[in-house]
C-alpha cells in the first residue's frame, strides 16, 4: 500500500519546506502512520526496526507544536546513548531550525557540563539527552520543565535494557502531568508495557511490520581468511574497489589497535574507536570520519553504538560478532536511505556454523567469495590508470605539458616511451 505524501499529513507549510530540503520525498510507512496522530497531542506507542524512519516520525510533530517565541524548553527527547542524543538532535536542528528557529541542544554524560549550561541560559526549545545526564540538569535546575508540553522515549526497549528503569522513571514524575508522551521501541516487552502502564495515558499502539532484517541494498559476501592473512585479504578488497568510507569491525580492542596500526602502516587513512578512547576523541575521530579525512573505521561493537554516518559504503566484519543481531547492526551501517552498500566477512573454520546461524537468523544467504590475486589487483589499478587518461583525453584536458613533450620528441625520444615513463 503507498503512503500518503507529506503535505496530506497535517504538518506546516514550514516543516514541508524542510522536508523537502532534505531531500525526503515521500514518508516512510512509520512517519505517514505517525505523524497525523501525533499532531493531535494523543500519547502513542510506536513499534519500529532501527533504521525506519522514526525520528522524523516523532520529530516533525513536535516541533510543529512548538512556540519559537517562547524561550523555554517545550520537547524533552530522552536517548540510550550520546551518540543517539546527537544524531537526533541534528535532525530536530536540520528540520526545525531553519523552517522555524526553534533551538536543539544535546546533553550527554562524558564532557563539561559547563557548555550544556550556556546553551540553557541563552534559551532551547528541544532538550535531546541521556536519561542520566537530564536528570541531573533537572536536580540543577539548569531548565524548568514547566512549558514541556511533550517528551519522547526513543529506544525505549534498549534503555530499560541498559538499567535506565530508575532514571527513566524519576525523570518522568518530575515533568508536567499534562504532556503527550511517545514511547518508541523495536520491541514490546514486560518491561516497556509496564512503563507505558505507569506513564502513559492511553496510548494508541502504532507498529510496523518487521520486514527482512537485512535490506536488499546490501551486497553481502565472505571470505575463508586464516588470521595471520586477514590484513592482506583487507588491503585487496580495499584496492580492487576502494570505498568512500569503510567501518571494519573487531570484537576485541586490542584486535582494533592491531588493524589500525596494520593499516596505517600501508598507507591507509585509518583511525579506530573502542572502549578506551576518551569522549573527547571519540568525537573528534568521528568528525574526520564523517569529513571523509579518515576512510577507515576499526571499530568494536560497543564503541560503535548509535553510529550513524552517511556515505559508508563498505562495512567489514573483520571477525563475525558472536550475536546475530550484531551482525544485522553492524551491515545496517552502510545501504542506507536507498543507496548501495557492501557488507564483507572473514571466515575460518568454526566460523562457518556461526555464518550459518546468521543467515537462519536473517532468513538471507551470504555469498561465498575467493580472494581476489594480487595480479587481478594489479590489473584493477591499470584499468584504473586507462580509465582516467581515456577521459582525460576525450576532454582534451592535458594540462601544461606541451612544451616538454616536443622538448622530448625534438631529443629523438618516441611517443611510446615518452608514454611508458
Amino acid at each position: 500500500m503507498d503512503t500518503p505524501p507529506f503535505s496530506e499529513l497535517g504538518l506546516p507549510d514550514e516543516l514541508l519546506k524542510a522536508v523537502e530540503s532534505m531531500g525526503f520525498e515521500s514518508p516512510s510507512p512509520i512517519q505517514a502512520k505517525t505523524i497525523p496522530l501525533a499532531l493531535t497531542g494523543k500519547d502513542l506507542i510506536g513499534l519500529s526496526q532501527t533504521g525506519s524512519g522514526k525520528t522524523a516520525a516523532f520529530a516533525l510533530p513536535t516541533l510543529s507544536r512548538i512556540d519559537a517565541d517562547l524561550n523555554e524548553p517545550q520537547a524533552l527527547i530522552v536517548c540510550p546513548t550520546r551518540e543517539l542524543a546527537v544524531q537526533v538532535c541534528e535532525e530536530v536542528f536540520n528540520l526545525g531550525c531553519k523552517a522555524k528557529k526553534i533551538r536543539a541542544v544535546p546533553v550527554y554524560g562524558g564532557t563539561p557540563i559547563d557548555r550544556q549550561l550556556k546553551s540553557f541560559r541563552k534559551g532551547v526549545h528541544v532538550v535531546v539527552g541521556t536519561p542520566g545526564r537530564l536528570l541531573d540538569h533537572l536536580k540543577r535546575r539548569s531548565f524548568n520543565p514547566k512549558n514541556i508540553q511533550t517528551v519522547i522515549l526513543d529506544e525505549a526497549d534498549r534503555m530499560l535494557d541498559m538499567g535506565f528503569r530508575e532514571e527513566m522513571e524519576e525523570l518522568l514524575d518530575a515533568l508536567p502531568r499534562e504532556r503527550q508522551t511517545m514511547f518508541f521501541s523495536a520491541t514490546m516487552n514486560r518491561q516497556v508495557s509496564r512503563l507505558i502502564d505507569g506513564f502513559g495515558k492511553n496510548p494508541e499502539l502504532v507498529e510496523i511490520e518487521r520486514k527482512a532484517l537485512t535490506v536488499s541494498s546490501i551486497d553481502q559476501s565472505c571470505y575463508e581468511v586464516r588470521q595471520r592473512s586477514k590484513i592482506e585479504v583487507l588491503s585487496r578488497l580495499i584496492d580492487i574497489d576502494p570505498p568512500r568510507l569503510a567501518l571494519i569491525f573487531c570484537n576485541t580492542k586490542r584486535l582494533v589497535d592491531e588493524v589500525t596500526e596494520s593499516l596505517l602502516a600501508r598507507g591507509y587513512t585509518a583511525d579506530r574507536l573502542h572502549g578506551d578512547i576518551t569522549q573527547q576523541m571519540r568525537e573528534r575521530v568521528l568528525a574526520r570520519f564523517k569529513d571523509g579525512v579518515v576512510e577507515l573505521l576499526v571499530a568494536t561493537d560497543v564503541a560503535a553504538r548509535g553510529l550513524d554516518v552517511e556515505n559508508v559504503e563498505l562495512v567489514v566484519n573483520y571477525e563475525l560478532p558472536h550475536d546475530p543481531e550484531d551482525y544485522v547492526h553492524r551491515i545496517g551501517r552502510t545501504g542506507r536511505a536507498g543507496r548501495s552498500g557492501k557488507a564483507v566477512s572473514f571466515v575460518f573454520g568454526r566460523d562457518i556454523y556461526r555464518l550459518q546461524t546468521i543467515e537462519k537468523f536473517t532468513r538471507q544467504s551470504i555469498r561465498r567469495e575467493r580472494v581476489p590475486t594480487q595480479e587481478q589487483v594489479e590489473g584493477k589499478r591499470a584499468d584504473k590508470v586507462f580509465d582516467t587518461i581515456h577521459e582525460k583525453l576525450e576532454a582534451k584536458e592535458y594540462g601544461d605539458y606541451q612544451a616538454y613533450l616536443d622538448r622530448l620528441l625534438e631529443q629523438g625520444h618516441t611517443a611510446t616511451d615518452i608514454a611508458n615513463a
